[in-house]
């Protein structure tokens, strides 16, 4: 392919969440010859720490701008009284990486499942039980998965990923960038509207 469409994203990423009805209108509605790819941007680095307060009140009250901005968007507000978030997405990014490596073909079924139970189910993508019961949901073996998911290979691959998205400048998620002969082109997009981004790789 000499055209490409990169996605860059992070699946613990509220905004991402948010753009899935568009980005998916978007992926139906590519001209030919486009090939996406999907590339990891590295939000959060590992802790095992809580997150601080201030941060867990901006996250969750941010949570109900995005419902304002792009309606439709669901989230289970239980989250922030039912777990104890941490500011780590690191380990959910490697279970894609993870997910990926034993199918290819499960990269966005496992992205879905993460979203859903953090979202939806108000569980913590940081933990590696829910990563594992979100493996397990989409029909991969647990015990593999968990052997790759912190694996140093795995851990190496997420790491390149995330150079990669930032030698093409990208720091906010979701992005999309344009590759063509070369040539790379962050595009804009619009939350509720795929013709925005159309409109720039017809």
């Amino acid at each position: 392919m000499d055209k490409v469409l990169y996605y860059v994203y992070d699946p613990m990423c509220s905004w991402c969440w948010a753009f899935n009805k568009t980005w998916g209108e978007i992926q139906a509605q590519l001209p030919d010859g486009i090939d996406v790819r999907y590339v990891l941007g590295g939000l959060a680095p590992d802790s095992d720490q809580p997150m601080p307060v201030e941060l867990k009140e901006r996250i969750s009250s941010g949570w109900y701008g995005i419902q304002e901005r792009v309606p439709g968007t669901q989230f289970n507000h239980d989250f922030w009284t039912l777990c104890q978030p941490r500011r780590s997405t690191y380990p959910s990014s490697r279970a894609i990486l993870a997910a990926k490596q034993l199918d290819n073909a499960l990269e966005k079924p496992m992205l879905l499942a993460i979203q859903q139970a953090y979202y939806l189910q108000a569980k913590n993508p940081s933990n590696d039980d829910v990563l594992i019961e979100c493996a397990n949901s989409i029909g991969l073996n647990g015990k593999a998965f968990s052997e790759l998911l912190n694996s140093t290979a795995i851990h190496h691959q997420l790491l390149a990923e995330i150079k990669f998205a930032r030698s093409m400048g990208i720091n906010s998620f979701p992005s999309l960038v344009f590759e063509q002969a070369g040539d790379y082109r962050v595009l804009n997009y619009d939350y509720n509207d795929p013709q925005v981004l159309l409109s720039q790789v017809s």
